[in-house]
């Protein structure tokens, strides 16, 4: 197993710190002693309700990925230890109505903040958000960093544009540059545009006597749900090794839509088959096969595995959504680490 060593000085930058990832990375990065910068396209525009309680520990920047000026000379003005990159257009459907900017912030927005680091300093190191939809029709399952990929829509093709870039990056110009293949991965801070959120928020809502249904396209579908704040974990971990090298990251077990919304349903006592009215116009125009992660790779090099289960999951999403539709105080916005 390697070592895995922080000096208590680092300084971090992560694009795209208002989502999910982001949210939960900066909190992990800033119990380790680091110094934690963060994109945003703009302060009064963008979301900041993930990173508001970390308040002036956070320190924000305005910058896009679609912009080589402004990204190197942030890079340069802080010279970061650490760079991780989710910034993206990671709402698949919304990739099929805006594939030119899909594709020029998620796949050469990498390229520019590669060239960023090659002007500034080649030793910085670059994590890059890679995606189990880049196996889209994948030829065997479980997949592995060695499955070949297969993207189904534009926000995978995008994604598969930016990971060999970054594998490019590190062969040709030796940049300690890796990528990790996450799978679906979730959380109360998952954004309600999302199939997850949209389950857990409408079953709180017909909970309580706020909404009567819940439409939903293909019950069919499989994915490997974990939960965000592991993720993260193994994000840093990638970035503490002695070589870069690509990992497949996820639970290993596949779940369809139907079962995160029995699961779901189960946590407010309620029958699932009640409430779901499957509509077409959900459907995706073309919906990946069996997406599962043979994470053996990363659970041995990295010594990472999944903490919280996929009942775990869905019930920390239900609750949430339910506490806050209440109006009550909620920990959805807090840490949460599992033991």
């Amino acid at each position: 197993m390697r070592k895995l060593a922080v000096q208590q000085t680092k300084t971090a930058l992560i694009t795209g710190v208002t989502g999910q990832d982001g949210s939960y990375l900066a909190e992990l990065l800033l119990s380790k002693g680091y110094k934690v910068h963060g994109t945003v396209r703009n302060t009064s525009g963008d979301n900041l309700a993930r990173i508001r309680h970390l308040g002036d520990s956070l320190h924000l920047h305005q910058a896009n990925l679609v912009d080589q000026l402004s990204i190197t000379r942030l890079i340069r003005d802080i010279h970061p230890d650490e760079i991780y990159n989710l910034a993206a257009w990671s709402f698949v459907p919304t990739s099929w109505t805006e594939p030119i900017q899909a594709t020029d912030t998620t796949g050469l927005g990498v390229t520019r903040l590669l060239e960023a680091i090659r002007l500034v300093d080649e030793d910085i190191r670059f994590y890059q958000a890679s995606s189990s939809e880049m196996f889209g029709r994948a030829v065997e399952a479980p997949q592995s960093e060695s499955t070949a990929f297969s993207p189904r829509n534009p926000y995978a093709v995008a994604k598969v544009c930016g990971h060999w870039t970054t594998v490019n990056s590190r062969e040709h110009h030796s940049l300690y540059a890796c990528s990790g293949i996450l799978f679906n991965h979730e959380s109360p801070r998952r954004g309600a545009e999302f199939v997850t959120r949209k389950i857990s928020r409408t079953a709180a809502k017909i909970k309580l006597g706020l909404a009567n249904e819940l439409r939903l396209g293909n019950l069919q579908a499989k994915r490997d749900w974990g939960f965000a704040g592991d993720y993260v974990d193994a994000m840093w971990r990638m970035l503490q090794q002695e070589t870069p090298e690509d990992y497949v990251i996820g639970t290993g077990q596949s779940h369809q839509v139907e079962q995160f919304v029995k699961a779901a349903f189960d946590c407010v006592d309620l029958n699932w088959q009640d409430y779901v009215v499957v509509d077409p116009k959900f459907y995706r125009p073309a919906e990946a096969h069996v997406l599962v992660a043979n994470a053996e790779k990363a659970n041995r090099n990295l010594d990472w595995k999944p903490q919280v289960k996929f009942s775990e999951l869905v019930e920390m999403m239900v609750e949430a959504d339910l506490a806050q539709l209440k109006g009550l105080s909620t920990d959805a916005m807090r840490p949460r680490r599992a033991a």
